[in-house]
Order: C-alpha cells, then sequence, then structure tokens
C-alpha cells in the first residue's frame, strides 16, 4: 500500500542494531497513526501530485518520498527527516485547521508565500535550499534539504556560557549576514530570525531557514503578520506593537542572534515571553551585556537593537563591518581586546569606500 510506504523508516541501519535500539528509531503507534491519516491526504493513487496551474514547477513526485522520525514541531507543522529521489531532505508537513475556516485560510496563505520565497530564493549559499512541495487541503508540505548539524540554538546550547571562541562568532555571523544582506537584496523580509530558524550544515555553514512569516518588504504592513507572529524574545518593539515595520526589524532580530552567539544563552530566559515582549516594547529592555563581551561586538549590538530603527544598520554595512573584524582579527588575534572604536576610526574605515564609489561614478557618467 503506497501511502504505508511512503512512510517506511529509512534507517535500515537499524536491523544490525539490538532490540532496545530498534525501538528508538521507530515512530511510536500514536505518532505513526497520525503520520498515516494525514499521509492519506498526500498521496494519490498515481503517487504524483499534480500542482495546479503555476505549481508545476515546485510539486513534487510523493512516490519518490520515503519519511523517517519526526524532529521538530510547531503549532500547525511537523517536521520529519526522509529522502526524495535517493536525497537526505527535510519534510515540513502543515496542517490546516478544519475546525476554524479564518485559520485554515492563514495557513494555506502562509504555505503559499513560504513557497514562493524558497522557490525564488534557495540558491544562496547562506539560504536552505528548496527541494519540493505538494498542496493537498487540508494537509501541505515542504520539503528542503537537510542539514545534519542542526539548529545553531541546539550548537550553542551545548556550550558554555561565553565560550564560543571569537573566530567561530565571526564565522557564524558573517554567514548570516551574508543570507540577510541577501534577502533584503531581494526586497524580502524575514520577520522571525532568531537561532532556531538557522541551520548549520556538515561544515558548520549557516543558511537562513523557515519563511513561514516573511514577506516582500511592499507587502508588509503592522497588520500583514497577523495569526502568525514571530517569537517574542527576537522580536523588535515596533512589531510587537503591531506598527508599520521594515527591513530594520530583521537587524534587530540580528542583535539579539548576535548576543546568543557571544552568550550561548536564550535572551530574557528569566521572563515569559509575554513578560519579554512588554519589557522591550514598553521598558526598553534588552539581554544584558555581559563585561567580557568585545568592545566591537557590543558596539555593533547596540546600533542593531537600538529602539529607533533608523538608528540601526543595514545589513550591507553590517556585512562590511564583520568583514573588517574578520580581516583584523586574522592578522592580529589581539585585536578584540585593543579595539576602541571612535567617530574618526569609523568616518576613516569608509573614506577608501566614498572614494572608490565617486571615482566608479565618475568613469560610468
Amino acid at each position: 500500500m503506497k501511502s504505508l510506504n511512503w512512510f517506511k523508516q529509512i534507517n535500515t541501519s537499524s536491523n544490525s542494531s539490538n532490540g532496545a535500539s530498534r525501538a528508538a528509531r521507530r515512530l511510536s503507534l500514536g505518532e505513526y497513526k497520525r503520520a498515516v491519516s494525514w499521509s492519506k491526504y498526500l498521496v494519490s493513487s498515481g503517487g504524483e501530485i499534480k500542482g495546479a496551474e503555476g505549481e508545476e514547477e515546485w510539486s513534487a513526485d510523493m512516490s519518490k518520498l520515503f519519511i523517517g522520525q519526526k524532529f521538530a514541531s510547531g503549532r500547525h507543522s511537523r517536521i520529519y527527516r526522509g529522502i526524495y529521489k535517493q536525497r537526505d531532505v527535510a519534510i515540513k508537513m502543515i496542517s490546516q485547521p478544519e475546525e476554524d475556516e479564518h485559520l485554515a485560510s492563514l495557513v494555506e496563505k502562509q504555505f503559499n508565500s513560504e513557497v514562493a520565497l524558497l522557490f525564488r530564493l534557495s540558491h544562496h549559499p547562506n539560504i536552505i535550499m528548496f527541494v519540493g512541495a505538494c498542496k493537498k487541503p487540508p494537509v501541505f508540505c515542504i520539503i528542503t534539504e537537510y542539514l545534519a548539524g542542526g539548529s545553531l540554538k541546539k550548537y550553542l546550547h551545548q556550550h558554555e556560557p561565553h565560550s564560543v571562541p571569537l573566530d567561530i562568532v565571526l564565522k557564524l555571523s558573517l554567514d548570516i549576514a551574508h543570507g540577510m544582506l541577501f534577502l533584503h537584496s531581494q526586497g524580502v523580509l524575514h520577520r522571525d530570525l532568531k537561532s532556531e530558524n538557522l541551520l548549520l550544515d556538515e561544515d558548520m555553514c549557516v543558511k537562513v531557514a523557515d519563511f513561514g512569516i516573511s514577506c516582500l518588504e511592499s507587502q508588509c504592513g503592522s497588520g500583514s503578520g497577523k495569526g502568525f507572529t514571530g517569537t517574542y524574545r527576537w522580536m523588535a518593539p515596533e512589531m510587537i506593537n503591531e506598527e508599520h515595520h521594515t527591513k530594520k526589524v530583521d537587524v534587530y532580530s540580528f542583535g539579539i542572534v548576535l548576543w546568543e552567539l557571544l552568550t550561548a544563552l536564550t535572551p530574557f530566559h528569566d521572563m515569559t515571553p509575554e513578560q519579554a515582549a512588554f519589557a522591550v516594547s514598553q521598558k526598553n529592555a534588552r539581554p544584558p551585556l555581559h563585561p567580557s563581551c568585545p568592545i566591537a561586538f557590543s558596539s555593533l549590538i547596540k546600533r542593531c537593537w537600538a529602539s529607533n530603527p533608523n538608528k540601526r544598520p543595514h545589513f550591507e554595512e553590517i556585512v562590511s563591518i564583520l568583514e573588517d573584524y574578520a580581516d583584523a582579527y586574522e592578522e592580529d588575534p589581539t585585536f578584540f581586546s585593543s579595539y576602541k572604536p571612535s567617530r574618526h576610526q569609523q568616518f576613516k574605515r569608509y573614506i577608501p569606500r566614498c572614494i572608490t564609489a565617486r571615482k566608479s561614478a565618475t568613469f560610468t557618467s
């Protein structure tokens, strides 16, 4: 039966393991029943679900998809590891709530938006690679590459506080900034940038993932995210207050992620998400910067999470600053302990770029 074959386990090595190990790798009875109940919507008699007009480019051949263990879940979704056409993949299965038509409509719009953005953006090395999708209400699925390194959140929580080496902080933060610079260059706001939505491959390359509440800047507004808010601990105050927001909400979130990289801690860990939202939006609270945090990073973090969005840098500048830090650190390992920012240094840093830009403009005119 095709629907049952579709849910067979991919860990064939378990046949050679002991009974306890095999049991650990199997789906629980309840999980298996739920998965099969979802599969009846996704698997047609021919195995392949044909997309509607305009969807054929990304429609997946479900007869070639095999699902393994669930490794994450959300309010309306579950994420499984699987195999699609002989490659490791992650499968995000999304269910529409049948009892709430309005919410079901929002879930479908969210799915359509996420697939459209992934299909358009996933050719960048710091954006998760899109493989395919299927749409058969009330269940949808999105298939992406599987990244063995897991989430940045998981990686950080394996470290003691304030123990991630600065060269690793630089490398990971630059990966994130490059990915976000590309998104913004395409007019896309992520709106849920956090360590859980940043994934690592086997080479410790970070890829931005989960575009469920992302939107084109031209279509984002104060009410465009209602029903699917981001995550309060990482959310900019203007988004918490449901005010008009721009690309700068992602810059704020990046500041929180950079704080995470340096501390290996959860922001506002002693508050509930709602308390954190109130503290950020009403009391201008931010996670504490440890005295050992290098000034080079603390000054950038403070700029990124500034209350006034206009005072936050664009990702183009963030990438430039981090690349300068990386070059200086490579030349002098004591750079971060000796760094002292000044207006003169900041002005001097950008003079050569301004001169280059002016020369280019002169030559092309």
